[in-house]
């Protein structure tokens, strides 16, 4: 490659400034020493020119291939969220986002004191300066206290519980005219409206205990046949959310909400996500659906997709129906348990193809009123969130498979979203066997390659096992990425040839263009052209939206693992090793699942190396060893809330 030739992509960097730009097609990454990055920050999207190979001055690292940016193409992110602190008469941040590695020196504080946390938006960094420099845009509170930390964690990853104006005033029109419009639409329906009618049929919706939002309910009947007639129905975002509007726009742009352990951050406001759009029991509401006649067997033996007027007769938690279920009678019984019956075929099924059933636990964290952690504990998984999860994925895999026959991908007149998840990286697969050969488990692979099969053999054998969670895990960690594309290559996890989501278009916009698509090709309001050019687009930044979300969802988490424990340094817990490096042990506690770190210095009485093939550490003197998926009695020693770190030492 002639050396003038530069390259297009996006840069990753570490906390000490190197970077790495990504070349795919499995070639090496291009090493970015830190006098080569040209003030390129994590994510950028840069032109980098393959400068041959890089020699550490230190000695500490091999010769490899690397690159210098010649071009900064675009900031991946032009705001920070820190606390303000002073330093030799300058005022700074160090940003939480820990991809971030220079402080940010802030020129104009506005109202802000030190050790406020604050939001600054980046406005340049000049040639031969040590920092970036920016200014605050918005004042968050003072660090360490709750509601400013959870509201500092969605705006480090660019989301805002604030609409803009355009937004508001949609949202206030809505709140006066939006129950008229529903009503107008429904009336309309009698007439020449293409919306199907179900409200006769028994309906229900079935949530967490602390949903605010229902967007799917289903719909059951008998037929005179035997077949049974189930209806996906999902909320009609659409019928109020209009291309170009500025509700739109900033759903878009959001692209996701976003879930605290505290509170949710929505795509859309509260007048459409909790009220007119949401299907709460005992009102007429607009839906977009799904609806399938099933066989015995759980077989579609036709199916129907379309507008329709839905009238939910009752909203179950997944506790209230499992406990219908189990009682054996009460409030639509029958239809819970003809749904229970149809959906365990339905997974049967799935599973047979090779779909991957992780059933990795969710950590649920109680907080009293002040936000203080009171109780974490994992939430439970009853056969009634299973049966909402299979008739879910019914619904998305046949949407998606609708809409292909009716699109011809790659023309400009006809495109659509699919929700993709690649097979496994070949190199990771194999150090995921290496791992699980370690922990005494066998998995097959050939040729860098698993199976679905093969995956749930593994899930199944850890089960009940001290290193059940620790397997599930870096078996999930192992896995490609799912994303949106308008480019089709099948859902690898799910064992889908065709998959997309349809079924939460209140809480991600991929799902809104979905039930557009649907409309569209059922004879409503035609998609443009430039719509759909634009869908590559709106996949990539759904993609990343998605990352960033589940990173602040991640975050608040583990920060309210932390404080919950930081009254009770000292003691001693039960954990695992989940994680072996140079630096010391990772651990994780076994009852919260809080993870933390054992430094090699505080590992034992001896001089300990890190033996990487074998996944432990070894004593030099005594030969004790600490492996990888070994259970371990812990001491907690320290708890830096802010940070959301926690130390151990071997108790």
């Amino acid at each position: 490659m002639p050396p003038t030739q530069s390259l297009e992509g996006p840069i990753l960097m570490t906390r000490k400034g190197f970077g790495f730009f990504v070349m795919g097609d499995d070639r090496e990454d291009l090493l970015v020493p830190p006098e080569w990055t040209n003030h390129a920050l994590s994510g950028d999207v840069v032109k980098v020119v393959p400068m041959g190979d890089y020699r550490d001055p230190s000695g500490r690292m091999p010769p490899r291939a690397a690159g210098k940016v010649v071009e900064l193409v675009s900031r991946a992110r032009e705001t920070f969220v820190g606390t303000l602190v002073e330093d030799a008469d300058k005022m700074f941040i160090t940003p939480d986002y820990k991809k971030m590695h220079v402080a940010v020196e802030v020129r104009d504080t506005a109202s802000a004191a030190i050790g406020d946390k604050v939001l600054v938006r980046l406005k340049g960094w000049e040639e031969g300066v040590a920092y970036p420099w920016g200014v605050v845009e918005e004042v968050i509170g003072k660090a360490g206290q709750h509601d400013v930390e959870m509201r500092a964690l969605a705006l480090g990853q660019g989301f805002s519980p604030i609409f803009p104006p355009g937004v508001v005033a949609e949202a206030k029109r809505l709140e006066a005219e939006g129950r008229q419009m529903l009503a107008d639409e429904v009336t309309a329906r009698l007439a020449d409206s293409p919306r199907a009618d179900f409200r006769e049929i028994s309906t229900c919706t079935i949530d967490p205990f602390d949903a605010k939002d229902f967007d799917d309910a289903l719909s059951v009947r008998q037929l005179d046949d035997g077949n049974v007639e189930v209806g996906v129905h999902i909320a009609d975002v659409s019928f109020f959310v209009r291309p170009g509007n500025a509700l739109d726009t900033e759903a878009r742009e959001r692209a996701t909400s976003v879930y605290l352990v505290d509170r949710t951050i929505p795509m859309l406001p509260e007048i459409l996500s909790t009220d007119l759009c949401s299907l709460n029991p005992n009102e007429d509401r607009l839906a977009v659906s799904a609806v399938f006649t099933l066989d015995a067997e759980a077989n579609i033996v036709s199916e129907w997709f379309g507008e329709t007027v839905i009238h939910s007769d009752r909203r179950y938690t997944y506790e209230d129906a499992q406990a219908t279920l189990d009682a054996g009678a009460g409030d639509l019984h029958t239809e819970l348990a003809t749904l229970l019956a149809l959906s365990k075929k339905i997974r049967a099924r799935r599973q047979a193809k090779g779909a991957i059933e992780f059933d990795t636990a969710e950590v649920k964290i109680e907080l009293d009123k002040a936000g203080t952690p009171i109780a974490i504990r994992l939430k439970e998984r009853k056969d009634t969130n299973l049966l909402i999860e299979d008739f879910m994925l019914l619904a998305n895999e046949a949407v998606a498979k609708h809409l292909a026959k009716l699109t011809s991908n790659g023309s400009p007149h006809f495109a659509s979203l699919y929700r993709v998840h690649d097979e496994p990286d070949a190199d990771r697969i194999e150090r995921l066997a290496d791992l699980l050969r370690v922990l005494g488990y066998k998995l097959t692979i050939a040729g860098g390659k698993v199976t679905g099969a093969e995956l749930n053999q593994l899930m199944e054998s850890v089960k009940g096992t001290p290193e059940e969670y620790l397997v599930k895990t870096a078996t999930l960690r192992s896995m490609s990425k799912a994303v949106y594309t308008t480019r089709n290559i099948g859902h690898f996890g799910l064992a889908f040839d065709f998959y997309t989501h349809f079924t939460s278009p209140i809480r991600r916009y991929p799902d809104l263009v979905i039930h557009r698509l649907v409309k569209a090709h059922a004879g409503g309001a035609a998609i443009t052209r430039e719509e759909m050019q634009e869908f590559d687009r709106l996949a990539l930044h759904a993609s990343e939206r998605e990352v960033a979300a589940a990173d602040a969802e991640r975050d608040s988490i583990k920060m309210k693992q932390v404080e919950y424990l930081a009254g009770r340094i000292g003691e001693t817990f039960s954990a695992v090793i989940s994680g072996v490096t140079e630096r010391g042990l990772y651990v994780e506690e076994q009852t919260t699942h809080a993870d933390g770190m054992i430094l090699i210095r505080n590992v034992g009485d001896d001089y300990f190396e890190y033996d990487e093939k074998h996944y432990r550490l070894v004593g030099k003197r005594t030969n004790k060893s600490f492996r990888l998926g070994d259970p371990i009695k812990v001491k907690l020693i320290a708890a830096r809330v802010m940070e959301k770190e926690l130390d151990f030492v071997p108790a």
